[in-house]
């Protein structure tokens, strides 16, 4: 099944719920980013591996009117990835992450983002925090998903390179894309978000 273009995608979770969060109710429009904060343990990761069809779950969740129902798990991922907060490294070289017809474009990106390039010829295992940080974003971008669900993903980065993923994720946002994410940052939220939420005991409540 043909996913919806990046352009006119919006979100919609009816009802999500699971042992252990929810249920949520939320809309996002195309080309608006909702940030996430609370406690650690409160639920946040777990409501967005909900979204991600990762965890077990009931309820709603549709992209531009196409049921996540519809699909299978690694399917509705190629338009909604999850990037963790310490995301999975399956293979030891670098460059086998990544499909040969999205290398050109995860390069671009890499060296937007302050990765070295000679990083793709290497083993994953020479790569710092922060690089595997953004190279497992570049590895969700290249997709071009109409939706991005992130789990603290400028958390082991310096102020430049935050401020060089921001960037690259309003460009995201201002094309249309729809932007889930959990952040700390007051400042990275006030800069990203249409809206913001706090999450309490697995739920979410409006932040002001």
């Amino acid at each position: 099944m043909p996913g919806p273009s990046l352009s006119s995608v919006g979100l919609s979770l009816r009802g999500l719920a699971s042992d252990l969060a929810g249920p949520f109710d939320l809309d996002v429009a195309p080309g608006q980013a909702v940030v996430i904060s609370g406690a650690s343990g409160s639920g946040k990761s777990v409501f967005l591996r909900m979204v991600a069809d990762l965890d077990p779950c009931c309820g709603e969740v549709e992209l531009g009117g196409v049921s996540r129902s519809q699909m299978s798990g690694p399917a509705w991922r190629t338009l909604a990835p999850y990037v963790a907060a310490e995301s999975a490294w399956w293979a030891d070289l670098l460059a086998d992450h990544f499909q040969p017809s999205h290398l050109a474009a995860a390069q671009a990106l890499a060296t937007r983002l302050g990765v070295n390039v000679r990083a793709w010829d290497g083993p994953v295992s020479r790569l710092s925090t922060g690089e595997r940080q953004r190279l497992a974003l570049i590895r969700a971008l290249v997709l071009e998903p109409p939706l991005l669900l992130l789990d603290e993903p400028t958390g082991p980065l310096d102020p430049l390179s935050t401020a060089a993923v921001e960037a690259v994720l309003a460009e995201r946002i201002a094309a249309g894309g729809v932007l889930l994410m959990v952040s700390h940052d007051a400042g990275q939220a006030q800069r990203l978000a249409a809206a913001r939420y706090r999450m309490i005991d697995g739920r979410l409540e409006a932040a002001a």
